[in-house]
């Protein structure tokens, strides 16, 4: 039923389904408070002492109490209510119905709405102020009200984006607007907003423009492109008409300039635009890889130093009264050449090493001669250290407080071990259904907590994250094959339907074994990438997760010279070789370079060379701290499932004698 209660009888509820504030919305959502008033009842349901919790509406009560403390309203106010009198369930229902169920208005509406205001005597300072929103915010939607009809029904249709008409703005003329619009619909050139304000400012396009240079006449009229010219007209001059054609044109040649590009270069990718600059939108969402320094060779510092001074000297002929013209034309010359010279010295796109170059992309943009140009900046979709980085991820230590801790890892390696560290746990999660089952329940029960914490360390969509190390895939590892294996092994014999209700019902037919299995391969899949280390790859959940598990983490992953030792320093390998053979066997390859070194330890952990029995058991046993679950211990039957082929290396830690005389096998 309906109420008024008193402001200051209303208290936030637990229950509330929304969690996570806009401040930018909550300003504007006060604003129009406190200036139309509430204009929507909150849902709420009566608490102890007198008080109402508020089930839906706590950013309306929120705006009153601010408003309140202003002394805009009275902080008893009466606020309409409607008092749910159901269970437990209805009562979560009508809440999340409440929140779920709003639609924001479309542009088109918004600018109606607005303009509907102005008409009625108000300026967009009015609205602004009323709605909290920005003076230009307002004036944005006001000019959509003034797009042709034909462009502002198809943005309130959805069939254009707000960006695009936007961008059929930048010119007030109806007719160059439908114009173009008319040739975007006909055509299957794919528009974009910048094609599309480049076609609205310029209702027809030069034969200079760097568009038709870089698509070629005969290309343009074999593709059934028109051309005005005028009796004095030259090639530059002429006028090229059909501009969505020649748009389309150009940017299917620039896309297959740039896949050339990125294969010539070892790039991931190169995205290709018309205009001669990065715009915001090519990169939003991407990072700049910083670049080492450009380092010239002895050779072109030499070959810069004599074209100073044959710089030099042409610029003394023209400098000189008595110089002839035939000489300055000739000297000209000579300027233009070493200008061109030095910078293609100077100008060169700076190097990446071809291993990163591999995770990287850069942009190509059209010049203004019509020549693809790639612009010298390289961007990755991962998180980038910077060159003052000293490149490595602190990690947690498992040895003395008082012993350093000389272990640094790269990033990319740091991820590729959170990859594989993830793929072990996700194994043994996929063969403990009740666990995991469990788990699944469990995670999406306490994201409905107003008690915030740590993180669980999965992503419960069902589908598996992608992963920090872009392309890279531990084929060769044991638990990445198992998991492949178990997954070839799953019946799929419910796909043969071809609607999702026979698929449903298929899968529902399918007996107990074969439906946990699916169950605990979705709930396995959304583990995400960690590691035992200090930063954003810990994640103590997984520990805890590892250590009700059982396993033993030395029988799933070994370092190897590829995936661990060839990526650390070589004081961290002989750290390494310490903790298991004492100083003995670390002084040994001390003097060893550090190809040989990574070879010698990849053998030593692998248990590949003679000693004694202890000492070769704690080898075996070793792991590096990041690759390590502290809460995992091997325990009988909690292992039996993931662990049953898999050769056991004992449970008891393996203490190396200071000085062993170990001898590496042939």
């Amino acid at each position: 039923m309906l109420k008024s209660i008193p402001l200051n009888k209303l208290v936030a509820s637990p229950r509330n389904v929304r969690k996570r504030r806009d401040p930018a919305a909550d300003a504007e959502l006060k604003a129009s408070i406190a200036s139309l008033g509430l204009l929507q009842n909150l849902v709420v349901r009566a608490g102890k002492k007198g008080l109402y919790e508020v089930e839906a509406g706590e950013r309306r009560r929120s705006s009153l109490l601010e408003l309140a403390a202003e002394k805009v309203v009275e902080k008893n106010m009466p606020v309409m209510c409607l008092v749910l009198d159901g269970d437990e369930t209805e009562v979560r229902e009508a809440t999340l119905a409440e929140n779920f169920h709003t639609l924001k208005l479309n542009p088109a509406d918004e600018a109606l709405g607005f303009a509907s205001i102005i008409e009625t005597g108000a300026t967009p300072d009015d609205v602004a102020r009323r709605f909290g929103l920005t003076v230009r915010f307002v004036e944005g939607r006001l000019r959509l009200a003034s797009l042709a009809p034909v462009i502002f029904e198809a943005l309130g249709a959805g069939d254009i984006t707000l960006d695009m008409a936007k961008a059929y703005g930048a010119t007030s003329d109806h007719m160059i607007q439908t114009r173009v619009f008319e040739e975007v619909t006909e055509s299957c050139y794919r528009a974009t907003p910048d094609s599309i304000r480049r076609m609205v400012l310029n209702s027809s396009v030069r034969g200079s423009d760097p568009r038709a240079q870089f698509v070629g006449k005969d290309a343009y009229l074999e593709a059934g492109g028109r051309i005005d010219r005028e009796l004095f007209d030259n090639d530059d001059d002429e006028s090229w008409l059909d501009v969505a054609l020649l748009e389309g044109l150009a940017s299917t040649k620039m896309e297959e300039a740039a896949k050339a590009a990125a294969d010539e270069q070892g790039l991931a990718w190169v995205t290709p635009t018309l205009a001669n600059y990065i715009s915001h939108d090519l990169v939003e969402g991407l990072h700049r890889v910083p670049v080492p320094a450009r380092v010239y060779s002895d050779d072109e510092l030499a070959r810069l130093d004599d074209l100073d001074t044959a710089y030099d000297v042409q610029a003394a002929i023209l400098e000189d009264e008595d110089s002839s013209e035939e000489a300055i034309r000739s000297a000209e010359a000579e300027i233009v050449r070493i200008d061109t010279e030095v910078a293609a010295i100077r100008d060169r796109t700076p190097e990446l090493d071809a291993d990163t170059k591999r995770d990287c992309g850069m942009v190509l943009t059209l010049g203004r001669d019509g020549v693809p140009v790639l612009q010298p900046q390289y961007f990755t979709k991962e998180r980038v250290v910077s060159p003052d980085d000293d490149g490595t991820m602190e990690v947690a230590s498992t040895g003395p407080a008082d012993k350093p801790n000389r272990l640094g890892l790269s990033q990319r390696l740091a991820d590729e071990l959170s990859m594989q560290r993830r793929d072990v746990l996700a194994l043994h999660v996929a063969n403990d259904p009740a666990l995991a089952m469990d788990l699944f329940v469990f995670t999406l029960a306490d994201a409905d907590s107003y008690k915030f914490g740590g993180s669980p360390g999965l992503n419960l969509n069902g589908r598996a994250p992608g992963g920090p190390a872009f392309g890279f895939e531990a084929s060769d590892a044991p638990a990445t094959a198992a998991l492949a294996e178990l997954r070839s092994g799953l019946n799929e014999s419910w796909r043969s339907g071809d609607t999702i209700s026979e698929r449903f019902d298929l899968f529902r037919s399918l007996d107990d074994e074969h439906r946990h299995a699916w169950l605990s391969w979705v709930v396995a899949r959304t583990c995400e990438a960690s590691l035992n280390g200090i930063g954003n790859r810990l994640n103590p959940f997984h520990d805890h997760l590892a250590g009700l598990i059982g396993f033993d983490m030395a029988a799933w992953w070994r370092p190897t010279a590829a995936n661990y030792f060839d990526r650390v320093s070589k004081a961290a390998i002989l750290d390494a070789l310490a903790e298991v053979g004492g100083p003995t066997l670390a002084s040994r390859f001390a003097s060893s370079k550090k190809g040989e070194l990574a070879a010698s330890a990849e053998r030593i952990f692998a248990g590949n060379f003679i000693a004694e029995a202890e000492v070769k058991e704690a080898a075996l046993r070793w792991l590096p701290a990041p690759m390590q679950f502290t809460s995992a211990q091997p325990t009988g039957d909690a292992e039996k499932s993931a662990d049953s082929e898999q050769p056991s290396s004992g449970s008891e830690e393996a203490v190396a004698p200071e000085n062993v005389d170990v001898e590496l096998a042939a």
